[in-house]
């Protein structure tokens, strides 16, 4: 993931009932806890926590994954 990507992130690091959608805003390496995303919902609300809690938006990543594979082969 890279900053500007949709992407979701889990109920289990939000507290709410259902995965909840943003654009990533940072992507950071830490030495410690590994990939680190933060996120910003509609609301303003910001997300963060390690990559395992996120998942790409499955729109925008299939349009990024076909767009690669008709470019690449």
């Amino acid at each position: 993931m890279k900053k500007g990507d949709k992407a979701n992130v889990s109920p289990r690091l939000t507290g709410e009932n259902d995965w909840i959608g943003g654009e990533v805003i940072d992507v950071e390496k830490n030495p410690f806890r590994g990939i680190i995303i933060s996120i910003k919902d509609e609301s303003g609300r910001i997300f963060f926590g390690e990559e395992k809690y996120f998942r790409h938006d499955d729109d925008t990543y299939i349009k990024k994954l076909n767009h690669h594979v008709r470019n690449n082969f």
